[in-house]
């Protein structure tokens, strides 16, 4: 079946990493062990939520001003546009910080879901939103990221789990994957091979 979108979580993917997720935490005020931030805060009583979503917020502001492109991101995505392939993005910063993003670096994207739009990764629900805005099958759908909640997102809505093995912990990823790939430019040979085969 041949791929008609591609959906790209943003920091580590699109972006070279730059969050340091336990030092958030700790500015916070949570362990370094507590687990993912999001799901931490919406345990969080109003008054300490408000003080964690402005802490993130300066950290994610910051996170914009200093992006830097993955190495092949802007090429990838010139060449997903020419052949005629939507592309997302589903990620769990907010919406108005990937299209600073696109901005900042001449990207187009068709679509973003952000954490402000409804559950977050690693549920099914910015796939399927996707892909029906898209009007494509979750089965036509490559979704490109670099952690453990693309991979299981992906699979929870149908589509195809791409892991970009660009760090060290991607092996501990990688069992959930159905492809991995060093470089986001190996997308364009899956595709290619998905088309002819």
């Amino acid at each position: 079946m041949s791929i008609k979108a591609v959906i790209f979580d943003l920091d580590g993917t699109i972006t070279q990493p730059y969050f340091d997720f336990d030092a958030i935490r700790e500015e916070i005020g949570l362990t370094r062990d507590s687990g993912p931030l999001l799901e931490s805060m919406e345990k969080m009583t109003p008054q300490l939520r408000r003080k964690a979503e402005k802490i993130l917020f300066i950290h994610e502001q910051k996170a914009v001003v200093e992006s830097k492109l993955n190495d092949g991101a802007e090429q990838t995505l010139s060449r997903l546009r020419a052949a005629g392939i939507h592309i997302g993005i589903l990620t769990r910063n907010k919406q108005g910080n990937a299209y600073a993003i696109a901005r900042k670096h001449n990207l187009q994207f068709d679509a973003v879901i952000g954490r402000e739009d409804g559950p977050v990764k690693p549920d099914a629900f910015g796939v399927l939103q996707l892909c029906r805005q898209f009007g494509v099958e979750p089965e036509e759908t490559l979704l490109v990221g670099d952690y453990l909640f693309d991979l299981l997102c992906a699979k929870a809505a149908g589509a195809c789990a791409v892991l970009l093995a660009n760090h060290h912990q991607a092996d501990d990823f990688a069992e959930h994957a159905d492809f991995r790939i060093e470089n986001i430019a190996g997308i364009l040979e899956i595709i290619a091979n998905k088309s002819s085969g």
